[in-house]
């Protein structure tokens, strides 16, 4: 590990925002809308809720919420939210297991915290933000000893497959988990030949989610509501990269 937490905390800068899990209705309810604001308005996904501006779906009522606050404008201005083994298990299941299959990831006697639907304003998309936001969930594993991280990144698909072949042909390279921790799509991205550089298509969050440390668990799923191919994540605890987490926090 490069560093504590402790260290960690100690480079952020003063810029007004903070980290936290939130149960406040209001905050939660801006959550949705930031939602809502990123995928159905700037992705044009098929989100549930679309009719009162908000992403909702079964998941809400049971996860964890964590944002991202900007206390000068008092608005979230990132998002994540949280499930571990015990709310997945109220909730029938990891939200990821909708679109993999698990059995080869989830080891017994293990433990996870998935994140999902995580997003930022586009006026914070300069890094602060989702700095702030992995800050807390760095600090959230080493406190209650969560061994892995996992989760879905959305690779765009909306001008076809031709870019999300590209970006896998780059991340099957080195970014990928060992054979023993693939999961399995429910349904396949269809594949295409392609001379694309796939290394320079890679989406700025999902470049980010490596540069922390997380691994590919192989093919994507195709999501048909959002419009995207999502690629399942994983992170081992000790693999997490503090080094990259200050940097972005500074800026």
């Amino acid at each position: 590990m490069a560093q504590s937490n402790a260290q960690l905390r100690a480079t952020e800068p003063a810029t007004g925002m903070v980290a936290r899990i939130t149960s406040d209705p209001r905050e939660i309810r801006q959550a949705l809308e930031l939602r809502y604001r990123v995928f159905a308005e700037g992705m044009g996904a098929d989100v549930q809720g679309a009719d009162m501006g908000i992403d909702k779906d079964r998941f809400d009522d049971i996860c964890m919420h964590l944002i991202v606050k900007d206390n000068d404008t008092d608005t979230v201005v990132a998002y994540s939210r949280i499930l571990t083994n015990d709310l997945a298990a109220r909730a029938g299941g990891f939200y990821s297991s909708t679109e993999f299959d698990l059995s080869k990831v989830l080891k017994p006697g293990k433990t996870y915290m998935e994140i999902g639907r995580t997003c930022v304003d586009p006026d914070f998309r300069t890094g602060a933000a989702i700095g702030y936001l992995w800050g807390f969930l760095a600090e959230y594993m080493e406190v209650n000893r969560i061994d892995y991280l996992m989760g879905c990144c959305s690779i765009p698909v909306s001008g076809g497959f031709e870019q999300a072949n590209a970006i896998m042909d780059h991340l099957r390279e080195k970014h990928m988990t060992p054979d023993n921790l693939r999961a399995v799509p429910k349904i396949p991205v269809p594949a295409t030949n392609t001379e694309l550089d796939g290394k320079s298509l890679v989406p700025s969050l999902l470049k980010a989610y490596l540069r922390i440390g997380v691994k590919i668990c192989g093919e994507p799923y195709l999501d048909a509501d959002f419009g995207v191919a999502d690629a399942m994540i994983l992170l081992r605890r000790e693999d997490m990269n503090y080094r990259f987490l200050s940097r972005i926090l500074r800026g």
